[in-house]
């Protein structure tokens, strides 16, 4: 095991998912034209179910390893107690070998209560970072992607943490997207200073003040497109809202046959999975209806963040700006 150990190593959840492992193995078959020389992703599962697969295509063998774990932690177990139950699970094997450094990154489409207690109380926040955010990309209209955070990891933040998780996202833009001095904005229900509720007015003055990113105010729901802003804040409720609703009407499109090329971006296979940003570790978490390209583009996505060297440089930014 790890006999590779100057390659990247993505470790990938095999078990997790509704369609696990099934859909999670094929994945590997699209993942082998993606990959990069010197690349390996660490398959977590039940090898019983892996290796009838790998030996049916044994092209994989080159860039895949097995770690075997074989409980799974279901997608309506109580996260804590099936963390603490059941050690020998793809999640807690995983989240283990990250902690360890014998992974660059995790990734999974299985019980996001169970990899939240993982990033959070198995490899910790970067000391500094008051809570972790989850971040969606979304397609701007003249291309390219603004970012959206929090979605859900923070449901009840504070205006500190909102005023850190404009620093958070505007380090992902820079290091991730490649964007220059990234445009913060603070969602509202208006532009004006005043506007919003008692944790976005008493938000906007720290912002407002901030050296350490590029505030341009608030911004509304309808800026999530344009190109008013490149990174956006919110609370994780209402983040959450926000992102599922993208996703509903994506899918109402869809079914009535209304998709065109911008609209047809917003498919969330595309993108894989939304990381965890703050945290000792890079960790990505994919949709429980995960299809093959979604874990493929998931795997992919905890890929580029590693490459990226992301957490290294929130952790450099928290330092350097401590609250």
């Amino acid at each position: 095991m790890y006999l590779h150990s100057n390659m990247l190593r993505i470790g990938l959840d095999v078990s997790g998912g509704d369609f696990a492992p099934a859909v999670t193995l094929e994945s590997l078959l699209l993942l082998k034209t993606e990959l990069q020389e010197g690349e390996l992703i660490i398959l977590f599962g039940d090898q019983n179910a892996i290796e009838p697969f790998l030996d049916n295509h044994p092209e994989l063998r080159l860039f895949t390893e097995v770690v075997h774990a074989p409980d799974v932690i279901g997608m309506g177990e109580k996260p804590i107690k099936a963390f603490q139950s059941k050690p020998q699970s793809s999640v807690v094997r995983g989240f283990e070998c990250l902690k360890k450094g014998r992974l660059d990154a995790f990734a999974s489409a299985g019980n996001s209560g169970a990899m939240m207690v993982g990033a959070v109380h198995v490899i910790n926040t970067i000391p500094g970072v008051i809570r972790p955010a989850s971040v969606v990309m979304i397609p701007k209209i003249s291309g390219g992607y603004s970012i959206l955070l929090d979605v859900g990891t923070n449901p009840d933040a504070k205006h500190d943490v909102l005023y850190q998780y404009g620093l958070l996202g505007s380090v992902f833009a820079n290091a991730v997207l490649g964007i220059e001095q990234p445009k913060v904005g603070l969602l509202s229900i208006g532009e004006e200073e005043k506007k919003g509720n008692l944790l976005v007015q008493s938000t906007f003055p720290l912002m407002k003040e901030a050296t350490n990113y590029n505030f341009i105010g608030n911004v509304e729901g309808r800026d999530l497109f344009n190109d008013k802003a490149d990174v956006v804040v919110c609370d994780g409720f209402t983040g959450n809202i926000v992102i599922k609703q993208i996703q509903a009407m994506y899918r109402i499109m869809e079914k009535r046959g209304l998709l065109d090329d911008y609209f047809s971006r917003f498919n969330y296979e595309l993108q894989g999975g939304s990381p965890i940003i703050g945290i000792n570790g890079n960790v990505v978490l994919g949709h429980g209806i995960s299809s093959a390209l979604a874990i493929k583009n998931m795997v992919l996505l905890a890929r580029n963040i590693a490459v990226s060297n992301l957490n290294q440089k929130i952790n450099d930014a928290v330092q350097d700006f401590p609250l």
